[in-house]
């Protein structure tokens, strides 16, 4: 396994994270963000909506840096986390971050992505459990509507709590290639469409190129769009957790330098 040599895209603590969990196991990598997080401010509209947490049913925490604002926010104004919403997160990783709070969280066991989370038996029960079922979900500015469009299909009322936004640090144009080709890297990792998308962004007329190297990303999705923009060689590691990355890694020999 230690052939691998991975360029790692996540936001900035997110890489250092994962590069530690490597450098355990024997394989380098590199760290080029081509995503980062900004906290929005806080707003009335926010205030309330943490206020009335014991409305809900369920609470759907999408993200790590939503789940680490949230917790910050939500310890302002209340001494004790109210125990009537159950809590839910997309993956493994969110989760640990509000099991470390002291939240009991329910996730998918396989994937990290809105398909698996909808169609966890616990969810459901949750919002079986009232006649006018609730749910709030925090999340960064935008993204994927599957969540709250299902649910509302199925006669839950659902809100947003938007805790930041999403941007892409400002690179040289030739930054990508020279990292691959200075440390000699022969794979990609990235962790969300949006994540991808950077990616050619920022490789532009040498896309044809850095898509011939092994990718991964963390669900059959992103997987999707990964494929549909002509990246040959697509592994979908089935979560975005360090876990996942290794398994992901240890199935499979790496290319050769």
């Amino acid at each position: 396994m230690t052939g691998w040599r991975l360029l790692l895209t996540r936001p900035a603590a997110e890489c250092e994270e994962l590069a530690a969990v490597l450098a355990a196991a024997g394989i380098h990598s590199s760290s080029l963000p081509l995503l980062e997080t900004e906290a929005l401010p806080d707003t009335d509209a926010q205030r309330a909506t943490l206020l009335e947490l014991d409305r809900y049913q369920a609470i759907i925490v999408v993200s790590k840096p939503a789940a680490r604002l949230a917790l910050e926010r939500i310890g302002r104004y209340w001494p004790q986390v109210p125990e009537q919403p159950r809590w839910f997160s997309v993956g493994a990783a969110t989760a640990g971050v509000l099991s470390d709070y002291g939240l009991a969280v329910s996730y998918p066991p396989q994937g990290d992505d809105s398909e698996a989370l909808l169609a966890l038996s616990e969810l459901g029960q949750a919002l079986a459990a009232s006649a006018a079922p609730r749910a709030l979900i925090m999340r960064g500015e935008g993204g994927r509507e599957l969540i709250a469009q299902t649910l509302r299909e199925r006669g839950v009322a659902v809100d947003y709590l938007e805790l930041y936004r999403r941007y892409c640090p400002v690179y040289p144009a030739d930054a990508l290639q020279q990292r691959i080709s200075v440390e000699r890297l022969n794979a990609l990792l990235v962790s969300s469409a949006q994540g991808l998308q950077h990616l050619q962004q920022l490789a532009a007329d040498a896309w044809p190129a850095v898509a011939r190297l092994p990718l991964l990303v963390p669900s059959p999705r992103v997987a999707a769009l990964a494929r549909e923009a002509g990246a040959l060689n697509v592994i979908d590691c089935r979560g975005a957790s360090a876990a996942a990355v290794l398994a992901a890694l240890h199935a499979r020999a790496a290319p050769p330098l």
